[in-house]
């Protein structure tokens, strides 16, 4: 079973961004997802950037992806995704069925935003030119397990098993409203809050995560615990979303969970809000947390 580090998805400074992808060439981790797939005026890393961080990290022996926005609302967008998709080498990830349509059965990788449930549509998706599927982030193992016995033997499957769980984009900005900033004049203050901004019940306690356009939750999912149950469902890759805040314990752990099939013991301690959750991959709540 493989390590994938998911695209950021928040508004990191360049330096820090480019920090964390240095420090992700010494990581024992096996394919790194880069780009941007929430707010299409995020541009802290430019053009000539994204070149010279993707063969940083292909030197390091990593498989690089280069994802795509989750939910495209204008012609320039479509222009950048278009320009992602044709210099990529048919190592994409689609988050929105535009970039299904406009890559026109060239390999990809379907990403978590794509409403992909069933078997037709996976299916669909494969002949299309899937290479991999990963699942959204509310499947239960079941369905992923009876999804992966009936896949081409060609496709593989990935599993959002750490981060702040992605559940709704809309066209507003939250973090800019929550600011009284229109979208079009954010001034980019998502990039005060490297991890969102927590939301609260009126009993005090972590709810929801604003990250601009993005609506995430609060508790961060960890399926460090379910690795073999992960294992034996058919799952190749596991994806750790990046967190500004002890990432590279959360990487480390996660690969001693792989190698010894125990490392639960020794995992970080949960860093942000919200603490850590695993409800969905059971059929319960998302909230929900078995240990």
């Amino acid at each position: 079973m493989k390590l994938a580090v998911g695209p950021i998805l928040y508004l990191w400074e360049r330096g820090a961004a480019l920090d964390f992808y240095s420090a992700l060439c010494d990581e024992p981790v096996d394919i790194v997802y880069l780009g941007e797939v929430v707010c299409g005026k995020r541009r802290v890393l430019q053009r000539g950037d994204w070149p010279m961080v993707a063969r940083a990290l292909e030197d390091a022996g990593k498989e690089v992806v280069y994802s795509t926005l989750a939910l495209i609302e204008a012609e320039s967008e479509l222009a950048t995704m278009a320009r992602i998709v044709d210099g990529s080498d048919g190592r994409f990830e689609a988050n929105d069925m535009a970039v299904v349509q406009y890559a026109a059965g060239r390999p990809f990788v379907a990403g978590p935003h794509l409403n992909i449930y069933n078997d037709a549509t996976l299916q669909l998706m494969a002949s299309l030119g899937a290479r991999r599927w990963v699942a959204p982030v509310e499947l239960p193992l079941a369905t992923i397990a009876a999804l992966g016995a009936s896949r081409p033997a060609s496709l593989e499957i990935e599993v959002f098993a750490y981060g702040r769980l992605p559940l709704a984009f809309s066209a507003r900005c939250f973090t800019a409203r929550s600011h009284d900033r229109p979208k079009d004049d954010c001034g980019f203050i998502c990039g005060d809050y490297p991890d969102g901004v927590t939301l609260y019940s009126r009993e005090g306690q972590p709810f929801l995560t604003l990250n601009g356009i993005q609506t995430q939750s609060a508790a961060v999912q960890n399926l460090v615990g379910e690795v073999e149950a992960l294992r034996a469902a058919g799952v190749d890759i596991l994806r750790l979303s990046p967190q500004s805040r002890d990432f590279p314990a959360v990487i480390r752990a996660f690969r001693a969970a792989l190698a010894t099939r125990d490392a639960t013991a020794t995992f970080p301690a949960a860093s942000l809000p919200g603490g850590y959750c695993d409800g969905y991959l059971r059929g319960e709540a998302g909230i929900d947390h078995a240990g």
